[in-house]
């Protein structure tokens, strides 16, 4: 298999400052006002409770708007991610917003390696992250590295079932067409563009992506000792998944415009470390 961390990598060290431009992160809004949170956090703001004197590791954080709001609901926060300019953005938006944030440059396997082990009350993870590991598995497994006994894994993704839907089939139906379970290679993709608005033109686009099922990802949970305490699925997603067959809500949630109890789009779970 081609090296999936340097294809990523070029892929999000490309897009980071584009996405840190563009208005779907809201980067001036959050900077304006210190009250203000992401999107993502926002949405499950009665399920992540407080967070005051908590120690938190943002696991793929990217540019780092969801680590700033965590931080700004009292958390004192680490951001991780294998991609330099995503972490270099993310340290501009912490130092605008006066912030003290921790960002350290690492991929998500090697997280306990260099953050140290059983020393975390909190792992979160954003959406679109788990798409980008080959080993569910492995992942958990350094969730519950890094987690102190008693701390807990709270993690907003896509649902698996709409990574297994091929938005581009040209009849327009909702199929399964690409893998729903965990394979030993990965989608690759070569494609231009990215989730938001932006008029760059990109020329690292090839990545390299996994699905896991959610069944594979509790299972991976339970089997690294901890014990899974909350899952709600979501019909909606933040992101236009399904371009031309989804609307944007008040929430600014999208969902499907017809019939939207048909497909899952996301889904929050939280997991506690048991031992």
């Amino acid at each position: 298999m081609t090296d999936y961390l340097a294809v990523n990598r070029a892929s999000w060290d490309e897009r980071a400052p584009a996405h840190a431009a563009s208005p779907d992160y809201q980067v001036e809004r959050l900077l304006a006002d210190p009250a203000r949170l992401s999107e993502v956090v926002r949405f499950d703001l009665p399920r992540l409770g407080d967070l005051t004197g908590v120690r938190g590791v943002h696991l793929q954080c990217h540019i780092g708007t969801d680590t700033l709001s965590l931080a700004r609901l009292g958390a004192t926060m680490t951001g991780l991610d294998l991609s330099g300019a995503s972490l270099a953005q993310a340290r501009r938006i912490a130092a605008a917003a006066q912030t003290p944030i921790e960002y350290v440059e690492a991929d998500v396997y090697r997280a306990a390696q260099v953050l140290g082990t059983n020393g975390f009350d909190l792992v979160f993870t954003g959406i679109g992250a788990l798409c980008w590991l080959p080993s569910v598995v492995r992942w958990a497994q350094t969730v519950a590295a890094l987690l102190r006994p008693g701390g807990r894994l709270f993690i907003r993704e896509g649902h698996p079932a709409l990574w297994a839907i091929n938005e581009n089939r040209p009849d327009g139906l909702l199929v399964p067409d690409l893998p729903y379970f965990e394979t030993a290679e990965p989608l690759v993709w070569d494609e231009g563009g990215t989730y938001v608005s932006t008029d760059v033109t990109f020329t690292q686009n090839l990545t390299h992506s996994w699905n896991h099922g959610l069944g594979e990802i509790f299972t991976a949970l339970t089997g690294a000792g901890l014990r899974v305490t909350m899952l709600i699925e979501h019909d909606s997603v933040p992101w236009e998944a399904l371009p031309g067959r989804m609307v944007r809500g008040d929430d600014r949630e999208w969902r499907l415009t017809e019939r939207r109890e048909r497909l899952p789009l996301s889904y929050t779970l939280q997991a506690v470390k048991i031992n």
